[in-house]
């Protein structure tokens, strides 16, 4: 549907942002896989491409009044119909930015990162063929298509996390991640499924329009919408299907910026935000959405005060957020969860690669050891990992302080205070969590500290004083998002009225943000106190109670569980029960007509002796028995 130059421009320039990632995939596999440099400027190449598109469409329909579809009709009989193409409206527009922004960036530190791998042309070719399946994700037309591309972007995601598949713990990792993920798609499949069955449309224009499902009854409305949100629960790793993504860890540091934490995962909130009119229809399913993220989003934060793997603390940070957008959009902040999806790609993406530059020059995950080495001395990776800690706690004037006092002026909307209390904690715990990290990144306790010349990194490349190309052109995206998160925040506003979000709130709102940050301040402070004033014993308070910290550090427990249920349900009850139809019916059936045969075959040989007398003796009393029958 191009019926102007300027729709004929938008179309050509959403062709171009989805496609050309894809042609860099093939391009990769088919014929470039020998050549890391023309593999890397392929992908890099076609990134740059689609991140200029994504922001030429922003500028050309910063005005847009109503959303735009260029489609076809992929399947249409009477009471059917499904669209294929693209759906452009001001989310996307703004998703399709952040998707593409990101890739780019983290692509141009994996010049850095992932140099001298014996795998570099498949990683960007892996990359290409994610940024292709997100970018389509974006604009999508109809629910079919979206469910397409989100399971392409769930392929990336196994594929990328399992990239080093020499090591069985990253393709443990990626089969976790792909069997937990592939349980909330089961949902997912069915919920959009039950909507095509009564509504006959998978149109997102139809699905978002009330009058449109007005048949339909709300305990109907009410299902599908809960079944769509299991994928939700799946890709954004929330409560229950959430232990996957700490171990997705286990992919290269560049994926985990990307794939969890800034956007694949980011799909899941995504995906409500672009069906937030559906999911609306439903007060009860709102409810429980609401709940779910606040679970999740306590749930991740205990965690991470425990953990001493650099990234896993920023994995389960990342859960903990996700929960905190699922909530303001549960509540009814539609802004403020949009706001803190986009501020939180920035934050997040910088605490990863700042993190990567720290494993990368020094050989370890473990947060007391970095400590320990001095990674202080990194000037640039640890000012941009304090400002992204700080950003992720709600500290002024950061991004993160915008989108986080939006979040909880939306929870103070709600009638039930419990769930601004909910949210307050996990602001306090962020903090904590946050600053226990920094504080034992910069002020390692006295008797720990290696002395400089202690220690010598891995050959990488990317040392300070030498400030190679590897650092440098890592050190180059965190310039990048470190400037985004110190200013983004400013932005508030033209991002509501982009939106069209009126203001929101009151007197209500306004003590929320005090109490917010009065209480990421007090995080911070007990971190202060306990990991980075002089003399501290750098034991946190929960360590100091065994059952809690083990508590935490077995995550609730929640593998544990899965890991009985598979050993119950899957191992000894269906399994056992596979294995005895296999053992009893299959294979008995087989073996009972097998000796039926056999002894079929007995009796006939007995009878087939071969010898011409018998023969003619059996003809002779034939006959003879004929003619008495006949005579008599």
């Amino acid at each position: 549907m191009v019926g102007s130059p300027a729709h004929a421009v938008d179309l050509a320039a959403l062709v171009a942002a989805t496609m050309l990632p894809f042609a860099a995939f093939a391009a990769i596999f088919v014929a470039t896989r020998s050549r890391p440099r023309l593999s890397a400027g392929l992908s890099i190449g076609a990134v740059t491409i689609s991140l200029a598109c994504s922001i030429a469409l922003l500028a050309l329909n910063f005005h847009l009044t109503a959303p735009v579809e260029y489609s076809v009709q992929l399947l249409a009989s009477s009471g059917f119909n499904v669209p294929f193409g693209f759906y452009l409206d001001r989310l996307n527009l703004l998703m399709i930015v952040v998707v593409s922004t990101i890739c780019f960036l983290v692509q141009i530190y994996s010049l850095g990162y992932m140099a001298g791998d014996a795998g570099f042309s498949r990683y960007y070719a892996f990359m290409s063929l994610f940024t292709w399946a997100m970018m389509s994700l974006s604009l999508s037309a109809s629910l079919l298509q979206l469910y397409f591309f989100w399971e392409l972007v769930g392929l990336s995601s196994y594929l990328l996390i399992g990239f080093w598949y020499e090591k069985f713990s990253a393709t443990q990792a990626g089969k976790k991640a792909f069997v937990m993920t592939r349980a909330g798609d089961a949902a997912f499949f069915i919920g959009f499924l039950l909507l095509f069955l009564h509504a006959g449309n998978l149109s997102i224009a139809h699905l978002n329009n009330p009058e449109a499902l007005s048949g339909l009854s709300p305990s109907f409305l009410t299902l599908s919408a809960l079944l769509i949100f299991g994928g939700i629960v799946g890709k954004s790793a929330q409560f229950p299907l959430l232990t996957w993504l700490p171990d997705a860890m286990e992919g290269p540091t560049p994926v985990s910026a990307l794939l969890h934490s800034a956007t694949m995962v980011a799909a899941g909130v995504y995906l409500f935000a672009r069906l937030y009119p559906f999911f609306s229809m439903s007060p009860t399913a709102m409810s429980i959405f609401l709940a779910i993220g606040t679970i999740s989003m306590l749930l991740a934060s205990t965690m991470a005060m425990v953990s001493r793997d650099i990234k896993k603390v920023w994995a389960y940070s990342t859960i903990s957020q996700l929960g905190f957008m699922i909530m303001a959009l549960g509540a009814g902040g539609y802004f403020a969860g949009v706001f803190h999806l986009t501020t939180h790609a920035g934050f997040k993406a910088l605490l990863f690669l700042c993190s990567g530059v720290f494993i990368h020059h020094y050989g370890t995950n473990d947060i007391y050891e970095l400590g320990r080495l001095r990674a202080r001395r990194m000037l640039v990776p640890t000012v941009s990992i304090v400002l992204g800690a700080a950003a992720l706690s709600g500290l002024p004037p950061l991004s993160g302080y915008f989108s986080k006092e939006a979040v909880m002026g939306s929870l103070a909307a709600m009638p039930d205070p419990v769930w601004l209390a909910a949210g307050l904690l996990g602001v306090f715990l962020t903090a904590y969590y946050s600053f226990r990290l920094i504080f034992i990144l910069l002020f390692p306790r006295a008797e720990a500290e290696a002395p400089e010349s202690a220690h010598t990194p891995p050959d990488h490349g990317s040392n300070e004083e030498g400030h190679g190309f590897e650092y440098r052109v890592m050190c180059f995206s965190l310039i990048v998002l470190a400037s985004v998160t110190v200013v983004l925040g400013f932005f508030e506003t033209p991002f509501r009225h982009f939106l069209g979000i009126s203001m929101e709130g009151g007197a209500a709102a306004s003590w929320s943000h005090i109490a917010a940050l009065v209480l990421a301040l007090s995080g911070v402070a007990l971190a202060w106190v306990e990991f980075g004033r002089r003399g501290a014993e750098q034991t946190g308070f929960v360590e100091k109670i065994p059952a809690l910290y083990n508590l935490f550090s077995e995550r609730w427990y929640i593998d544990r569980f899965y890991g009985l249920l598979v050993n119950f349900v899957l191992d000894r009850g269906i399994s056992r029960l596979c294995y005895q139809n296999d053992k009893k019916v299959i294979d008995g059936s087989i073996d009972g007509l097998c000796e039926g045969t056999v002894e079929g075959g007995r009796v006939v040989a007995f009878l087939q002796t071969g010898m011409v007398q018998y023969r003619l003796l059996a003809i002779f009393a034939a006959l003879a028995l004929i003619a008495l029958y006949l005579y008599f």
